[in-house]
């Protein structure tokens, strides 16, 4: 064994070991190495087939288009393993409008919201409402002006509607609309009508015959003060008699076309306590409002009340709400279902 491994060595060190190339000042073709430098040198080393192709000259053929071709003024950053493109310029968006961002401290979160499914909730009532028409969208006080009178005299038409849509439904506030149209509805008009005749045209409003001393009241104001038109602002509004916050901010809406608040009223009181969107239950629907507006989207304010007057109107009534049909049974806390057998 020991001759053998001598015999062994002697081969070995008479082993001639390859040189190592001889730089080049061109790139090596891995097929003019020898085999140790080619394992050796292989990653900074072209085959001769890579060289060649390299060296062609560039195509007269058009590039394909590049998924980002319709970026312009991009630059890329290198994250790590990865890299980014980022676009300066998209002309497709140039007719995205231009919007501020909000203070990071304005930003609101899910802990706002009094009910984190309240917008799912939103997106049903839309549906149902669009499916199943309400009284509201052919007899609130927005249809119950002349559309033949000129712009001042509907504007008291939306206002004489809304005084007397208090507790009342709308068919009712609709019909006596009629009759008082019929008698050429104008606060000089109104000033001077008796009150026992003014009383039997609203009868069966409720409470006619307050509402009727509160017209009175109102067409004498709008006369000396308005010269027939009525207060363009939410502060001189709520000085006439018998008008509250739902029939101001309502007003506003219908007939000065700006959104000053949310109107409440009997339904939109329920309903927001019944889907849970309060932070704590409210007695009276002024309460509601102002928690309300607290945290609803300001861009939502406008649609709420006509959207949650026709839901209440038609599904979530408030004797016996019809949950069984309504998209919200299964996230609405204060939905009542038949137990399964």
């Amino acid at each position: 064994m020991a001759s053998k491994k001598t015999t062994l060595s002697s081969k070995l060190a008479k082993q001639v070991k390859p040189e190592k190339p001889t730089v080049k000042t061109e790139l090596w073709d891995i097929e003019e190495l020898p085999s140790v430098a080619a394992a050796r040198y292989f990653s900074p080393v072209q085959t001769r087939k890579q060289r060649q192709v390299n060296s062609l000259p560039e195509s007269n053929l058009p590039a394909k288009k590049s998924r980002l071709a319709g970026i312009s003024k991009t630059s890329k950053i290198q994250m790590g393993k990865a890299t980014i493109v980022k676009c300066e310029v998209v002309p497709e968006c140039d007719k995205i409008p231009d919007v501020k961002a909000e203070p990071a401290n304005t930003v609101k979160i899910e802990e706002d919201f009094p009910n984190i499914n309240w917008l799912q909730h939103l997106e049903n009532i839309r549906l149902m409402r669009s499916e199943k028409p309400a009284p509201v969208d052919t007899m609130g006080c927005h249809k119950c002006a002349d559309a033949n009178a000129n712009e001042k005299t509907q504007r008291f038409h939306i206002l004489v509607g809304l005084m007397l849509s208090s507790q009342t439904k709308d068919e009712t506030t609709f019909e006596a609309m009629k009759r008082l149209k019929a008698q050429t509805l104008t606060p000089a008009r109104l000033k001077d009508l008796p009150v026992e005749e003014l009383e039997r045209l609203l009868h069966p409003v409720s409470f006619y015959k307050n509402k009727a001393k509160y017209l009175k009241q109102t067409s004498e104001i709008l006369v000396e003060k308005y010269n027939e038109d009525i207060p363009n602002n939410i502060k001189e509004l709520l000085k006439l008699p018998g008008v509250g916050p739902k029939m101001a901010h309502i007003c506003m809406a219908t007939a000065w076309q700006e959104i000053t608040g949310i109107g409440v009223d009997t339904h939109v009181h329920r309903i927001a306590n019944r889907l849970a969107w309060l932070k704590k239950p409210t007695k009276e629907p002024e309460q509601t409002r102002i928690q309300l507006e607290s945290w609803l989207p300001r861009p939502l304010w406008a649609e709420v009340n006509h959207l949650l007057v026709g839901f209440g109107q038609t599904i979530c009534t408030p004797v016996k709400p019809n949950c069984s049909e309504c998209l919200n049974k299964d996230i609405c806390p204060a939905a009542v279902l038949p137990k399964k057998k």
